[in-house]
């Protein structure tokens, strides 16, 4: 609960790619070590890549997951892109 609290929805962070999934990226988020934050490739516009593996990336709290504690993000790169 730490993480939904601590990152509400709207929020910026930012955080480390440190995982990669058919259905996004995986960030651990700056400030909350323990927490991870997917970035999901539904709210990725086409032709816009992930980032890679301890690559540094910012991004918006846009939705919480209450079942897992997890939050969802967009990333700042891909604000403005195509969908």
């Amino acid at each position: 609960m730490a993480t939904v609290t601590a990152q509400s929805a709207g929020s910026k962070i930012t955080g480390e790619a440190v995982g990669r999934r058919p259905f996004g990226v995986l960030m651990r988020m700056d400030g909350v070590p323990d927490a991870i934050a997917p970035a999901e490739i539904t709210r990725m516009p086409l032709g816009v890549e992930l980032p890679a593996l301890g690559a540094l990336a910012s991004g918006e709290v846009y939705w919480h997951d209450d079942r897992n504690h997890q939050v969802r993000v967009r990333l700042d790169e891909w604000q403005g892109a195509d969908a």
